[in-house]
């Protein structure tokens, strides 16, 4: 087996390459786990490589209208893809995204960028703009924050975070968005994406760790630092994707804090990374086989959408 070392800030973890339990596997993808204890809590984690450079590959998701499906039920709706994992937050209520979602080039799922303040700031709304992932016709990954219109083509990327505001509007555009913000060194362009995924708070910018939580009001107080179960992407320089899970609330597996995941990106040699939902939500499926067990009594949690890697 092949092990890979990392250190965390009290305790050294090894990463065991598992590939033969996933068969078959493209030479170009690996999955890995993690069972040693992580500041002190037990932990379980996994993570697959994929190689974006093979075109044999196919990135891309799957979404659902009105409704939400498991992992299983997407992978068996998708010819049975190599790789399913969860991605987008959603709305229980509606059963709908709250994050972008693109496929095959088109916009899908749109980001909750306006939500109605409460208490004493009634009639006001704040706005937060969402980290996302995305990949190019050319095959390039990027993280970025993004802004969404349901009337454009295609959404729009700042490669800098976006300081949320709050004032009497129900919705935004672009130029509000830099005049409330005060800061018009924030410069959006159109982010043309193949396939994206979005959630937050950003993890990894430029190979360091910069958490954008305070921007994007993904967790409000110290939550950054509570261990949940998470799903997580990022890229590394050499065009590797990393996708992980760790299982979380029970006496096996403490979960991961924010802080905690972006450390294990960096160390992963990621330039950017990114957390999506997690929570009951984590899930991530290897030729329809569960890596992580769901948190939720091992039962896999209906979503509306997953990121997915096909065989071509």
């Amino acid at each position: 087996m092949f092990f890979l070392a990392f250190f965390s800030s009290n305790a050294q973890s090894k990463w065991v390459r598992i590939d033969s339990l996933y068969q078959p596997l493209p030479a170009s993808v690996h999955i890995y786990k993690s069972s040693d204890s992580l500041d002190g809590k037990p932990n379980v984690m996994y993570y697959a490589v994929a190689d974006l450079k093979d075109k044999s590959l196919n990135f891309t998701t799957d979404t659902t209208y009105k409704r939400r499906l498991t992992p299983t039920e997407f992978y068996h709706k998708n010819n049975e893809p190599l790789l399913v994992v969860n991605c987008s937050f959603f709305s229980f209520a509606t059963d709908q995204n709250l994050n972008v979602v693109i496929k095959n080039g088109k916009l899908v799922g749109y980001n909750e960028e306006t939500i109605p303040a409460k208490g004493h700031h009634t009639l006001t709304y704040f706005h937060s703009f969402f980290g996302a992932f995305g990949i190019s016709k050319k095959r390039k990954a990027d993280v970025a924050w993004v802004y969404t219109d349901s009337s454009k083509k295609f959404p729009y990327a700042s490669q800098k975070p976006i300081p949320f505001f709050r004032d009497s509007v129900d919705r935004v555009n672009l130029h509000s968005i830099r005049s409330n913000t005060m800061d018009e060194s924030i410069d959006f362009n159109k982010w043309k994406m193949k396939t994206a995924i979005g959630g937050g708070p950003v993890l990894v910018q430029n190979g360091e760790i910069k958490i954008t939580n305070n921007e994007e009001r993904k967790f409000g107080g110290k939550a950054v630092n509570n261990l949940e179960p998470r799903t997580a992407i990022g890229y590394t320089k050499d065009h590797k994707i990393i996708i992980l899970v760790c299982e979380g609330r029970s006496p096996t597996a403490a979960g991961l804090s924010l802080v905690q995941l972006a450390k294990i990106f960096k160390d992963l040699d990621c330039v950017e990374a990114l957390n999506l939902d997690g929570g009951g939500s984590s899930c991530m499926l290897i030729n329809g086989k569960e890596t992580n067990t769901p948190s939720t009594k091992g039962v896999q949690r209906p979503v509306p959408s997953v990121f997915l890697i096909e065989r071509k």
